[in-house]
């Protein structure tokens, strides 16, 4: 069936209807990037504090156009040796609170792109078997048997190629006793260079827009303004189920576009979360947010 049709886009979006409900329905959450900093904690621990509805594990860094694709877990574990396995008890742990977790591929270091539609759906089948709800006797899933909810588009590099197709593939693995949620973290300036199609195919459910590293749409002292309306117009214009506010947990998170907890909870979030997108903010990453404790200062407001 062709990926495009009316057919397929109407047959997965009943059997995935219900997902999107949820989602629709939830009020503003927090959502965390775990998997980069050994000291920030067990993705167990991260899920315990109840703070985090969504947790992004960061990163696949390495796949497509031929490549044997790599996840890295920086000093958490070491995929390649099977080490990760382990993590299948602290994803359980995590789904039986209600979390959400997604694998999140890309970011700012790696080596990754897709060189064609079927590579695409290549890329698809090995991440529905390797970390979602598939099952393959010639795929090593590292993270151990553990179903994941869903995957993360974080692209940075490369061209903006097929990334469209990998998402309708993904999504039309959603199964009744499956869903898979498409997430995604574009930058601020819209529409984004590289996510810009995959974001066009109106099936993304949760978007985590990065309002930082980009001056001319985040947060700068004392103004707010080119943040809002930024934020107004990813907001008129995404097609997704939830838009959130990405931001750094603590200064040295990134170059720029830090936002003190005050104002952020006394400036921002009142003019953003009148818009109906509104899903909450999203926090690079668990290991700084542990060193300021931000998320702790913003939760009951978010």
């Amino acid at each position: 069936m062709d990926l495009k049709s009316p057919k397929f886009n109407l047959l997965f979006f009943l059997i995935c209807l219900s997902a999107t409900t949820i989602s629709a329905a939830s009020r503003g959450g927090i959502a965390i990037y775990w998997g980069q900093n050994g000291n920030e904690g067990t993705l167990a621990e991260t899920c315990a504090t109840g703070k985090f509805p969504y947790v992004n594990l960061a990163f696949l860094n390495v796949f497509g156009n031929g490549a044997n694709p790599e996840l890295n877990l920086a000093g958490h574990c070491d995929p390649a040796s099977g080490g990760c396995v382990s993590l299948t008890s602290d994803i359980r742990d995590c789904q039986k609170q209600g979390v959400k977790l997604m694998l999140s591929i890309g970011g700012g270091i790696g080596r990754y792109s897709l060189s064609s539609k079927l590579d695409a759906r290549n890329v698809s089948l090995y991440l529905w078997n390797a970390f979602l709800g598939g099952k393959s006797q010639s795929v090593f899933r590292p993270l151990g048997d553990a179903a994941l909810d869903g995957i993360d588009f974080d692209i940075e590099l490369g061209s903006s190629q097929f990334y469209d197709d990998l998402v309708r593939y993904l999504k039309s693995y959603c199964k009744r006793n499956q869903r898979v949620y498409i997430t995604g973290a574009p930058q601020c300036p819209y529409p984004d260079r590289l996510m810009g199609a995959a974001l066009n195919t109106g099936l993304f459910d949760y978007v985590w827009v990065q309002f930082y590293n980009n001056p001319p749409c985040q947060y700068t002292s004392g103004n707010t303004t080119n943040l809002i309306n930024s934020w107004n117009l990813w907001s008129r214009s995404l097609r997704a189920k939830k838009l959130f506010l990405g931001l750094p947990a603590a200064t040295q998170a990134a170059g720029s576009g830090f936002i003190p907890a005050d104002v952020l909870t006394s400036q921002i979030l009142p003019v953003i979360k009148k818009s109906p997108k509104y899903g909450g903010v999203m926090l690079w990453s668990k290991f700084w947010d542990d060193q300021s404790g931000y998320s702790s200062s913003i939760v009951s407001t978010v």
